[in-house]
């Protein structure tokens, strides 16, 4: 909360100054429309501006914390890096990294923030709210990446854990598939078992044709021998005619 208070009060301050030039018409009415809120408009009037001055540090730099104050964070660090890169003065430079630190960090571009503070620190050495500022993004950096690795480490674990499922559920598989092959073979050395009565109690046709062949088959010994019974007796009979 500290760091936004600062944020806000160092970017007001300095986005309110007006020099006499060519463009100041609309940097005065873009000022005014910063100062009730109105950022938007205050835009408008600064790319005006910069229309009839390009070279108007004033009118960019406004603008830039124009699109800080409507979180368009990428533009605004556009502003202020385009800024930096071609200023010469130390002072304005270091105005120019500080607000570039600060929108970085909105943007939650801890990196980037503290290589801006640093910068501004280079300019000037005893810039205090710059020196907080770079502390805070050191520390935000720092959860950044500590939350980077911890990501990290449940992504790997996350990949491991579908790869040990993966490795189950194909052993699990195999398992299976084995044992109903070893069913298979065990079925297949299996001595057929005699048909069971049907839920009538009767036979089936096969062991019903069977059991009659054995009762015709019998029916002709028996048969046979009756006939060569009868034969021996005839035999001995003649053999005994008074």
């Amino acid at each position: 909360m500290y760091m936004r208070s600062i944020v806000l009060i160092i970017l007001a301050t300095i986005t309110l100054e007006v020099y006499p030039q060519a463009d100041r018409k609309f940097v005065r009415k873009g000022n005014g429309d910063y100062k009730d809120g109105n950022f938007q408009q205050a835009e408008v009037e600064y790319r005006k501006a910069l229309e009839k001055d390009p070279g108007s540090f004033r009118a960019d730099y406004n603008l830039g914390n124009a699109l800080y104050r409507q979180k368009q964070f990428d533009a605004a660090a556009a502003r202020f890096t385009g800024l930096a890169e071609n200023g010469k003065d130390k002072q304005k430079l270091n105005r120019y990294y500080y607000n570039l630190g600060n929108t970085q960090y909105e943007n939650h571009k801890y990196q980037e923030s503290v290589e801006a503070y640093k910068n501004a620190l280079k300019n000037n050495p005893g810039d205090m709210d710059a020196k907080h500022n770079l502390q805070l993004a050191l520390r935000m950096l720092n959860d950044q990446k500590q939350q980077k690795n911890q990501d990290k480490q449940q992504q790997n674990k996350d990949q491991q854990d579908k790869k040990n499922k993966e490795n189950k559920d194909k052993q699990n598989q195999e398992q299976q598939q084995n044992q109903q092959q070893q069913q298979q073979q065990e079925n297949g050395n299996k001595k057929p078992s005699p048909q069971p009565l049907n839920q009538k109690g009767q036979i089936s046709p096969e062991d019903a044709e069977r059991i009659l062949q054995a009762l015709e088959n019998e029916e002709k010994d028996v048969m046979k021998k009756v006939q060569e019974r009868k034969e021996r007796v005839q035999k001995v009979q003649v053999d005994k005619n008074w």
